[in-house]
């Protein structure tokens, strides 16, 4: 159970993201989270949409670089310790996360955090086992 995450390869000058983000509106594509990772001269751009398959070939029409990973999306209680607990479980289980992202559900008392992992099979079979909810890309604008 893995969401599709846009991973967009961006020029870091003035209005670049202004103009990826304004593909997206202005096709309807409704953003859920991003992340933004840069240097000097480029960044790269990880967002969650609604439509993951119409954003990757909008943004690739436009001329950018983009490319699409499965994640994780991890439902957790926003409390202190409620991401630590998350994180501990793959630990132990030797799972490592090369990154993470998160973001408020409208759901009250939930956070989302997105994972990047290299093995999404074992660590949902992991996180399920030990009572963590990860969510499907379908229902995770229903949060």
């Amino acid at each position: 159970m893995t969401v599709d995450q846009i991973s967009v390869f961006i020029e870091n000058n003035l209005g670049t993201l202004a103009e990826v983000t304004g593909i997206l509106g202005g096709a309807g594509i409704d953003m859920r989270a991003l992340s933004i990772a840069d240097t000097i001269d480029f960044g790269v751009l990880r967002l969650i949409v609604d439509d993951p398959k119409r954003a990757h070939e909008l943004l690739r029409s436009s001329g950018f670089v983009a490319s699409t990973t499965p994640v994780l999306a991890v439902s957790i209680e926003d409390v202190p310790g409620g991401l630590s607990k998350v994180l501990r479980i793959l630990a132990d289980e030797k799972i490592s996360v090369e990154y993470a992202y998160a973001f408020i559900t409208r759901k009250e008392g939930n956070a989302c955090v997105v994972l990047r992992v290299a093995d999404n099979d074992r660590a949902v079979d992991v996180l399920a086992k030990n009572g963590v909810k990860v969510s499907s890309g379908s229902n995770l604008f229903d949060q």
